[in-house]
């Protein structure tokens, strides 16, 4: 397949290469908005371009706005019910389900690249909602260090660093403006440790239940340890708003799960699979990271930039003449995981990233443009994991489970009215050489 430039845009217009580098990660996979989603869920305040789409329901009213009660140190404070959050409704027998697309960043801050408040504002431009990774140390500075203790590692140890007062301070201001947004706020952890030398698949429970605790507690306490006592607090409680992560790397799944399910984690996107509906394990939805397609390309990769990146030109500092062909490629890539899903067995895809301009910065460009085209789609909603569990909690089980049989890029045969029906008939998805 030829992966051409889309609409004459120029690489490298937007995205200057920043000198961010990625750290030495092992390479998982084959090779290594709301008005329009209140039908699906229910309320939440407005916005524009309504579009008709599967599961409706009808809006409420926002709620009022709740007194704020700052919690702790006043580095966060509960406000109220999260604006923009949708109620989800139970498919009804027969009925299509929608297209979900989760869009995820890794270690999300905001860095001199703005790229934190750049997809904010092209989430809103396109009635999406998102899932922010936070990593806890992107909260603590560097001269405080000394209060992470990572497992199996020196005090104040992170091979990503700490950061900052501006950077915490800009950071701080973009996690409010999200979440007031209704996007979600998970975590990347902390020190981003990986490999076989102390690295995350490693760890035990109980440290993992101490990276835990410290990843929250960085949030719940910055304005103490950065002197910021003036700014704004985020506006949630982070014990209750903190549901689920990613690990560094994907590695470490199992033993964290074991312990993010004693301390209120409800999903988890550190696993490796295919476009297939999720499943429950450990306690918690499994939400693994999925393998597309690479066009031109006899494999497939993980939904990643990372991946793609590594595949492509194994350095953030690739040939330039083919940067635009590398984004181009990515971009396809993911629009035909999406296409799959969307005329066949509507799985949601799960998509990641890195506030990074590896490459020139052609993966950010590849991922806003996949964001522009899907997100807009009849019934596509384009939602935070938190959103996606909430409407995964609210379903049949059982209707659930029939729709994990589905393969990938696999409709029924008879059509969703017969296989999502009340009763269903003989009628089924079995393949040509099972009958």
């Amino acid at each position: 397949m030829t992966v051409s430039p889309r609409d004459g845009q120029a690489e490298g217009q937007r995205w200057a290469h920043d000198g961010h580098h990625p750290k030495n990660r092992t390479l998982v996979g084959f090779h290594s908005a709301a008005r329009r989603r209140r039908r699906l869920f229910g309320s939440g305040a407005s916005r524009p371009r309504e579009k008709k789409g599967a599961a409706a329901a009808q809006p409420h009213k926002a709620p009022a706005a709740a007194p704020v009660r700052l919690i702790g140190d006043g580095s966060t404070a509960y406000t109220g019910a999260q604006p923009h959050l949708t109620r989800p409704e139970r498919l009804k027998p027969g009925q299509q389900p929608p297209q979900f697309v989760v869009f995820s960043w890794d270690g999300a801050g905001e860095d001199s690249q703005k790229l934190f408040s750049h997809f904010r504002k092209v989430a809103k431009e396109s009635n999406a909602t998102m899932t922010y990774f936070l990593s806890g140390v992107y909260m603590l500075p560097t001269e405080k260090r000394d209060l992470y203790s990572p497992p199996r590692h020196s005090q104040g140890r992170s091979d990503i660093g700490f950061n900052d007062i501006k950077s915490i301070r800009n950071t701080a201001e973009q996690v409010r403006g999200a979440w007031q947004e209704g996007n979600e706020i998970g975590t990347h952890f902390n020190g981003h440790f990986c490999g076989p030398d102390g690295g995350v698949g490693t760890w035990s429970v109980p440290e993992w239940q101490s990276e835990i605790r410290q990843a929250k507690s960085f949030v719940k306490t910055w304005k103490s340890t950065t002197g910021l006592r003036h700014e704004k607090p985020l506006p949630f409680d982070y014990e209750q708003e903190l549901v689920g992560g990613r690990t560094p790397c994907l590695e470490g799944q199992q033993n964290m799960m074991r312990a993010a399910r004693t301390m209120g984690f409800r999903y988890d996107s550190s696993g490796v699979g295919t476009q297939v509906w999720p499943q429950q394990r450990e306690g918690m939805w499994d939400i693994p990271m999925q393998t597309v397609p690479v066009p031109g390309r006899a494999f497939e990769t993980l939904s990643m930039d990372y991946n793609f990146m590594f595949n492509q030109s194994g350095t953030v500092h690739g040939d330039p003449s083919k940067h635009a062909y590398w984004g181009n490629q990515m971009r396809d890539g993911l629009e035909q995981a999406f296409n799959r899903a969307y005329t066949g067995n509507r799985a949601p895809l799960i998509i990641g990233n890195h506030f990074e301009s590896w490459n020139g910065g052609t993966y950010m460009r590849a991922v806003e443009e996949v964001i522009r085209t899907v997100c807009t789609k009849k019934d596509v909603h384009c939602v935070s994991f938190k959103q996606l569990v909430n409407w995964l909690d609210k379903q049949d089980p059982a209707t659930v489970e029939k729709l994990r049989k589905l393969e990938v890029a696999q409709k029924p045969k008879a059509g969703w009215a017969t296989y999502l029906a009340a009763q269903p008939q003989h009628a089924d998805v079995r393949t040509p050489q099972h009958h």
